[in-house]
């Protein structure tokens, strides 16, 4: 799949948010090793602790159907039913959920209004928390 095509599930996910206090919808297209494209977008709730993002909808939507190995990311986001002008890249909280099955070398791709913009996972999460450090001391 081109990362065209990724992001383009992405916008499409993306017009399925559910945002109406911060009317920024986000949507999130992630592809699997075996070619499988799970899509999500975020849902807002009253309290907005309850809030989850596309990127960790279309994550569980995965693993929820047993897929755990992916190969690429495409997120777009802003002002809802408007064209994407910002990059809008995860959050902290899904960037470290993303980290517990996506390798560092993975693709992540973001949009502006200039156009694609692609980066490697590591890039957005250079060190993140993993219990590898704890098997590795004895």
């Amino acid at each position: 799949m081109t990362s065209e095509r990724l992001l383009e599930e992405a916008k499409k996910a993306r017009k399925k948010s559910y945002s109406p206090y911060s009317h920024f919808a986000v949507g999130a297209a992630l592809l699997t090793a075996d070619g499988d494209l799970f899509t999500g977008c975020n849902v807002e709730n009253a309290s907005y602790g309850a809030t989850c993002c596309a990127e960790r909808v279309a994550l569980f939507s995965a693993i929820a159907a047993g897929k755990t190995d992916f190969r690429a990311l495409a997120v777009v986001g802003g002002k809802a039913g408007k064209e994407p002008v910002e990059l809008c890249p995860p959050c902290g909280i899904c960037r470290q959920a993303l980290s517990e099955f996506c390798p560092a070398e993975m693709p992540v791709y973001l949009c502006d209004r200039e156009g694609l913009k692609a980066f490697r996972f590591g890039e957005l999460l250079p060190l993140t928390f993993s219990t590898k450090q704890l098997e590795n001391e004895d």
